[in-house]
Order: structure tokens, then sequence, then C-alpha cells
């Protein structure tokens, strides 16, 4: 018998049953059958990867069992989105479709404006929900932070109390990497998805590894544990950020007057609402991932890069010990803190003059948690092209010296240093013996970091010159610029810090 009148609840980067608008406004219209298409060509994209979808799986293994025990389990379908939803609606009496909305990268835009059309040519209704504090169709970000806090402290999404089950239809397999077709790509040390896992972290980031939070974050010695780590589970949904904010709220509460406590989880507060803010810029201007946000600077760095300098960045062997270990770092984990995160953008974008272009792409794979409402302005941000920000070109040997200075993670991640003394393992080009490790065992430095930070200066201060620069940099911040009645120059700077989740 089909049931007519069913709402499909299409999930996508909402991986969770609790505090779920779509999921409660779905429930109260009558049956709901939930579902999650795997797209092929989605995961072919120059920004997925095979360790984003092993995360993403584990996360629908543990959402398929949570929506069994309401009485329905998850539908997985593998395929188009417009033919997946189209054969499900003809098969089981469809009404409507409910899902939240989805700032995205440009192909799910574009699926979504298809998906879009084809609903309205079969008549089915396509509601979308707000889960985030991030507004869609907003003409400026004059009262958007009240607004962004209101949803926050709203009282969650009620979860409901069972799903009556669909009959005659199966649930599906959840395809592997290799069905996928999707490369190789080890990551020993990837974190586990799912939403047990996303709330023991969550639990355990409140309750111990919270509390030097601030002091923590910084370094990738301290970092991994020090920050909350659940920039995944809030980057696929299976922890939503209303709920980490309140959760937060609650716990600052209740340990007032602790130490350590009270400064570290109003920053982590703080932190979660930058992340809204972020995601916000590329819901106002999604052709971010694309274009530069200032056009002055579209053309500033060479469309096609150096493929010598990109390898090396990518490998991990450019010859700048603590870059090189940073990399490698991510790439064996698929996380890494977000001042380093900016160190390797910097270096990549200023020393190397690899354009955002070449090299974001290949960050957002590395990224477990890879957001692309933060990613794509982030690496804007990092690169100096949004017209809005103070250039930040960081210094690698320096940050090596402040992050790691005895040279613990240095010599962990690039093990060819072993031998290197201390006072020179960031610059082991003044070794004495750096004729026996450059150019055999390790690689020569593909720059001069003083040299080439200097040029990169001279060329900014080049394009940003004139009263045209001026005034297209005044509308963008009209625009896209936090309302903290900050100066621009501090603006900039608090925006480059803001997300060690």
């Amino acid at each position: 018998m089909r049931m007519q009148g069913v709402s499909i609840l299409w999930f996508k980067r909402d991986l969770r049953i609790a505090d779920h608008p779509a999921l409660a406004a779905a429930a109260g219209a009558g049956p709901v059958l939930p579902l999650h298409i795997v797209e092929p060509e989605y995961w072919a994209l120059p920004d997925t990867s095979a360790r984003q979808w092993a995360f993403a799986a584990e996360c629908l293994e543990d959402l398929r069992a949570d929506l069994a025990a309401l009485g329905q389990p998850l539908v997985v379908r593998t395929g188009d989105a417009v033919t997946v939803l189209r054969g499900l609606a003809q098969a089981h009496g469809v009404a409507r479709i409910v899902s939240h909305e989805e700032t995205g990268n440009l192909w799910t835009f574009a699926r979504d404006r298809r998906v879009a059309a084809w609903a309205r040519d079969a008549g089915i209704a396509w509601r979308e929900l707000p889960q985030s504090g991030v507004v869609r169709g907003l003409r400026g970000r004059d009262g958007w932070a009240a607004r962004r806090d209101a949803f926050i402290a709203a009282i969650p999404a009620e979860k409901p109390a069972a799903l009556p089950p669909i009959p005659g239809i199966e649930p599906g397999p959840i395809p592997t990497a290799a069905q996928l077709r999707l490369a190789a790509d080890p990551c020993p040390h990837r974190q586990p998805g799912g939403r047990a896992r996303a709330m023991e972290t969550l639990d355990s980031f409140l309750e111990l590894r919270g509390r030097d939070y601030r002091r923590e974050m910084s370094s990738p010695l301290t970092g991994e544990r020090g920050c909350s780590r659940l920039s995944p589970h809030l980057a696929l949904g299976t922890l939503s950020g209303r709920e980490a904010a309140q959760a937060t709220a609650a716990a600052k509460a209740a340990r007032r007057g602790e130490k350590g406590w009270g400064a570290s989880l109003k920053s982590f507060e703080s932190r979660l609402a930058w992340r809204d803010h972020f995601m916000q810029k590329l819901e106002d201007a999604p052709r971010i991932e694309t274009h530069c946000l200032h056009t002055a600077f579209e053309d500033l760095r060479p469309r096609e890069p150096d493929a010598a300098r990109l390898r090396a960045w990518e490998r991990g062997e450019t010859g700048l010990p603590f870059v090189d270990a940073c990399m490698r770092y991510l790439r064996a984990t698929g996380w890494l803190n977000f001042r380093m995160r900016s160190m390797l953008t910097a270096v990549a974008s200023y020393h190397l003059w690899l354009d955002w272009r070449a090299t974001g792409p290949h960050l957002a794979r590395m990224f477990t948690d890879y957001e692309p409402g933060i990613h794509w302005s982030q690496m804007q941000m990092q690169s100096g092209t949004t017209g809005m920000n103070a250039l930040r070109i960081y210094n690698p040997v320096k940050q090596g010296h402040d992050q790691d200075p005895e040279g613990t993670f240095t010599r962990r991640w690039v093990p060819e240093l072993a031998d290197v003394p201390d006072h020179v393992l960031h610059e082991p080009w003044k070794w004495e013996r750096a004729g026996t490790l450059l150019g055999r065992a390790y690689p020569e430095p593909v720059i001069d970091v003083a040299a080439a930070a200097r040029a990169a200066r001279a060329a900014f201060k080049q394009a940003r010159a004139g009263a045209d620069y001026r005034d297209e940099s005044r509308r963008l911040v009209a625009r896209h610029a936090s309302r903290k009645g900050r100066t621009p120059r501090r603006r900039g700077h608090r925006d480059q810090m803001s997300l060690d989740l």
C-alpha cells in the first residue's frame, strides 16, 4: 500500500536527528521518507576527497541507526539528485520535499537550482529551513548579528517521537570510496564521524580539554588537544551550531569562577559566532569560490601556477621545515589548528606567489572539516584579496621558533631533520653541515623568505593604490564586514584569528 502525502526529508550537511528544524517540520506534516543522496559528480569535484567521504559515511551509519530507532531508517540512494527525487516521488506519493538551506560550493548551488526547477514543474513544494545563523537573501550586514544570536538562543527543535515506516522501500547501501571511484587518500589519524563521536568530543572539551583553550589553540603541539575538534562535526551537521553554543553557555555558567574556564569558553563562543559570520559571506556572494572579492586582485598572481612550487608545497617539501611539518601533519590527520592553516595559505600566497584558486582545492581535499563557507572566505582573506583586511604575511621561520621552539612537532613530521641542532632547525640552511643534508635527504628552500615577502608587499602596495581601489573596498565593507565598531585594520586582525574550533 502506497502512503499519501509523504514528505521527503532531504539530509545534506545536517546528519543528525537532534535540533533538526527540517525533520520537525516534515514530521509535523505526515509520513516522512528520510533521504540522503550520494552524488558521484559531487564526489569527483576537485575540493572533495576520500577522507571526507569516509567521515561522511560513518555519519550516515549513525544517522541510519538513529532514524531506525524512530521507526524509519535512512534511505540512501546514489545518483543524480533530480533523477533520484523524481523516482521516489513517483513511487511513493511524495507531496513535498523538506530540507535545510545549504551554504555549499558552486556545484551544490547549481544542483539546488536544478532541483527547484524540477520541483516546480512537478508541482511538488520544496521547503528549505535555516539550521544556523546564516540568513538567506540578506541585503546587508546591519542587524545580522542580532538575528543570528536570536536563532542560536531559540529553543532547539524537538525530534519526533516516532516515524511510521514507509512500506515498499529498501534503505539501500552506503557506497564505499572505491565504489565512488575516489582516489586513494590515506589519512591514518583521521577523526571518526557520527553523532556519538560528536557528543563525546563536545563533552570532553567542555568538561576537561577546554580550560586552556585560549592558551593552547595557536600551536600545533597543544592545539590538537586544546581545540574543541568539533569542526568536522559542525561541517557535516552531526552537531548543530546551536547545540554547541547552548552547551558552551551552560558550561560557562556552571564553571563560573573556575580558573581559566570563563575566558576560554567566552573565546569559544565568539568563534562559533564568527563561523556563521564567514559562512554568511559565501551565502551572500557565492562567486568568491572562483573570483577575488576585490576586483583589483583578479590578475595579481599568475593563474597558471608554478608547478614545481605548488607540488613542493602540497607534498611538504618546500625546504621550510615548519611549513613542511604542518602540511605533512594535515595530510596524516585531516585537521590543523587555525593559525597554522593561515600560515600554510599565507606562505603559498605571498612567498610562493601561488594563486589561491590553485592552492584552495588541495587544502579543501585535505580538510576532513571542509566547510565551503569558511574555506573560500579564508582562502581569500589569508591571500589578501578581500580588499577589507590587513595583509598578514606570516614569517614561517618565526612561526616555527614561536610555536615549536624545541622542534618536537617539526622533527616528528620531518624526520629528515633529526640531526639538525635546535637553534637552526627552522633554518637548516644556516647549519654548518647543511651541505650533507640539503638537496639530498631534504630539499633546499624553494624561496628566500625575506626577499619573497618584500616582493609580495611591493606588489600589493601597487595593486592597492588609487581611488578606485578605496571606493570598491568601502562597498565591500558595507556588504560583508562585521558590525562590531572596530577599525578596518583591527577587524581584519580579528577575522584572521577567529576559527580555532
